[in-house]
């Protein structure tokens, strides 16, 4: 999938909060193309580019503890919000809030619990 652009848009909680979920989707998707760092905001980005990663054997990067819900919307391709959505459900105690589908792109609503 070359040029896949995965878009993870979190709220709520800390931006410790949202490290910690971004980190965990270093494991499927890559590196972000950087980190949530604002303290002060109320909506937090990250952006991955490139294609999913098979996970090395070992490297489990299940999420760390969470201080507060988060609300966390993936948009990308059906493969890509699939394979993340996934990743969050398996980590997290999430919730999924619903839906988007699209044949070249999906939105996808989680919100994961502490």
């Amino acid at each position: 999938m070359p040029g896949t652009q995965l878009t993870v848009t979190l709220s709520g909680g800390t931006v410790a909060d949202a490290q910690t979920v971004v980190r965990t989707l270093e494991g499927v998707f890559g590196a972000p193309d950087g980190l949530p760092a604002d303290e002060g905001a109320t909506v937090r980005t990250a952006t991955f580019s490139g294609e999913p990663e098979k996970p090395a054997p070992g490297d489990a990067r299940d999420g760390g503890p969470l201080s507060a819900p988060v609300t966390v919307t993936l948009q990308g391709t059906p493969e890509a919000v699939r394979k993340v959505g996934d990743k969050l459900a398996h980590a997290f105690t999430a919730h999924d809030e619903g839906a988007a589908p699209g044949d070249q792109e999906q939105e996808r609503q989680l919100r994961l619990e502490p």
